[in-house]
């Protein structure tokens, strides 16, 4: 096998890996992955409000005098 065939095989080697991944597009699962995360956030957030709220106003309602 001559070095030309073997440039030759790893050229067409790239390009059908390069159709292959752009047939595998992958950009779509991104966006409901960082949406799916911010709404955790966001819940985790409300959750850790309400329950120092609730800390709060039991701690205010203490007599201490």
């Amino acid at each position: 096998m001559s070095e030309i065939q073997v440039w030759a095989m790893w050229l067409r080697l790239q390009a059908q890996a390069t159709v292959r991944d752009r047939r595998h597009d992958e950009r779509g699962d991104i966006v409901q992955t960082v949406i799916i995360v911010a709404l955790f956030a966001a819940g985790a957030i409300a959750i850790c409000a309400i329950i120092i709220k609730k800390f709060t106003d039991k701690a205010n309602s203490i007599p201490t005098g």
